[in-house]
């Protein structure tokens, strides 16, 4: 048996109906869509992180070999155990909420905040070996499991059209089109958004692959030719007088000073405060795993009759291990991306999705900005293909029965407009007892979803009323 049969035997090829070929363009696929990641979080984390004798570019070059381990560690035990065709990496809302919020507004120091992540990490382990969060996401309501595909391609729609500089921030009007005509990148984004939605419309394989390389490579010409000034298509690695190897941060591989710095976070820690900053993470970590792992696996037909995604203990595993062995790196938060939804469009559908994944980011450690080549606007054309694509999921719902359709509506308008998947599905859980009770059909509400409205609830005053900044 030849090597190609292994993997083939191993990941169920035959079972899942696809092949090699079709799994390794899906994994690069998802690489290229969340490549970002290794450029984005360390420009995060390293604005609260602060080594004492460490510079700043140390710092984030640290930070960002870390960001590529902890994604590849969580990647692999998809690949081998859950086999699973998604993809993990420190979540953005909460490497924000760690920078900003807890260390920043909160005066808490990072390794306390790491300390909190590492703690997180080890409750996800237990909880899943148990089966408590598999029992938790099969609490949630038939009509928000089937919206939670629809709603993140709207999520995902909105964060590319914004990368790609077509919607814009407004005070007028909250949102608003940007100046597209007399913005290069948004010009190049467009292009390259079109062309990607004739090929996969003609049925071309690969389709968003090419798109996005055509589209990178579209931009550095112009760039090299003069057309625009260099910087503003390729991105900061393109330095005025051209293009400039050097401009490169070169990786840090001594990543010691980070390495069990969360240790020394345990010491003097102010119990309530610090339950608080976990219970934050624990929330926004469980129900944006969960929603991801639901609506991917919507589009991929993964999910059984009653929504429910088989063996999901298995991915919330790896969720949970790269949670953990990234905080004791010195990382935030790793949980399962949203953009994993571009390799299972294109076919992915086992570990070895993962698998190429985890190895592209283990690759770009021999250079650490290599996933960074890919300039996010570029990037970004998958997710607003995927979006796209993944609106024919809201037929699931039953839009006749106002218990089904309430509860649906909430979670896909909420999820795009509040930025998170967390709260839209935060939106529908609550709906749902309540307009149950409003038909008379109170009967149908279990009491495990009746807690996980309460629990919701609860999570919204901590998170909104000031309770978490008064508690420190």
């Amino acid at each position: 048996m030849g090597f190609t049969d292994s993997l083939a035997d191993y990941f169920g090829f035959e079972e899942h109906d696809t092949d090699l070929r079709t799994e390794v363009i899906a994994g690069i696929t998802t690489f290229l869509a969340m490549a970002y990641i290794v450029v984005v979080n360390p420009t995060v984390l390293a604005s609260a992180i602060q080594i004492q004798g460490v510079s700043s570019d140390a710092v984030y070059q640290m930070i960002a070999v870390v960001t590529l381990l902890a994604s590849a560690v969580a990647m692999l035990v998809m690949a081998f155990y859950a086999n699973r065709p998604f993809g993990l990496a420190p979540g953005l809302g909460l490497n924000a909420f760690f920078a900003y919020t807890v260390v920043g507004a909160l005066g808490i120091p990072w390794q306390t905040g790491l300390a909190a992540v590492v703690t997180e990490g080890v409750i996800f382990i237990l909880l899943t070996l148990v089966g408590a969060r598999e029992y938790v996401i099969r609490l949630f309501p038939e009509p928000v499991k089937f919206a939670v595909g629809t709603g993140i391609g709207l999520f995902l729609a909105i964060i590319g059209l914004n990368a790609m500089g077509i919607v814009i921030g407004d005070g007028g009007t909250i949102v608003a089109l940007g100046p597209v005509a007399s913005n290069p990148v948004s010009i190049l984004a467009v292009i390259g958004l079109f062309v990607t939605l004739a090929l996969y419309a003609r049925g071309v394989k690969g389709s968003i692959v090419i798109g996005i390389v055509g589209t990178t490579v579209l931009g550095a010409l112009l760039t090299f030719a003069g057309v625009v000034d260099p910087g503003v298509l390729i991105g900061k690695w393109i330095q005025p007088g051209g293009f400039q190897p050097s401009a490169f941060p070169q990786a840090t591989y001594d990543i010691s000073p980070l390495v069990g710095s969360f240790v020394q976070g345990f010491r003097n820690v102010e119990p309530f405060g610090f339950a608080l900053v976990v219970f934050t993470f624990f929330f926004v970590d469980f129900f944006d795993t969960a929603g991801t792992l639901v609506g991917v696996g919507q589009i991929g037909g993964f999910l059984d009759d009653d929504g429910n995604l088989p063996d999901i203990d298995k991915p919330l595993m790896a969720d949970a291990v790269g949670t953990t062995v990234g905080g004791v790196l010195g990382t935030t938060t790793v949980t399962t991306f949203v953009e994993s939804a571009t390799g299972v469009e294109e076919g992915g559908r086992t570990g070895m999705t993962a698998l190429v994944v985890a190895v592209l980011f283990l690759v770009s450690l021999v250079f650490v900005p290599l996933a960074a080549a890919i300039p996010q606007y570029a990037g970004h054309i998958a997710l607003v293909v995927v979006g796209v694509l993944m609106l024919s999921n809201v037929t699931n719902v039953d839009w006749d029965d106002p218990t089904h359709s309430i509860p649906a509506a909430l979670t896909i308008i909420v999820m795009p407009f509040a930025y998170s998947i967390a709260y839209g599905i935060a939106a529908g859980i609550v709906a749902y007892p309540v307009v149950k009770v409003a038909t008379g059909e109170s009967d149908d509400v279990r009491l495990g979803q009746w807690l996980l409205a309460l629990a919701f609830v609860v999570y919204f005053v901590v998170r909104t009323s000031g309770i978490l900044s008064q508690a420190i």
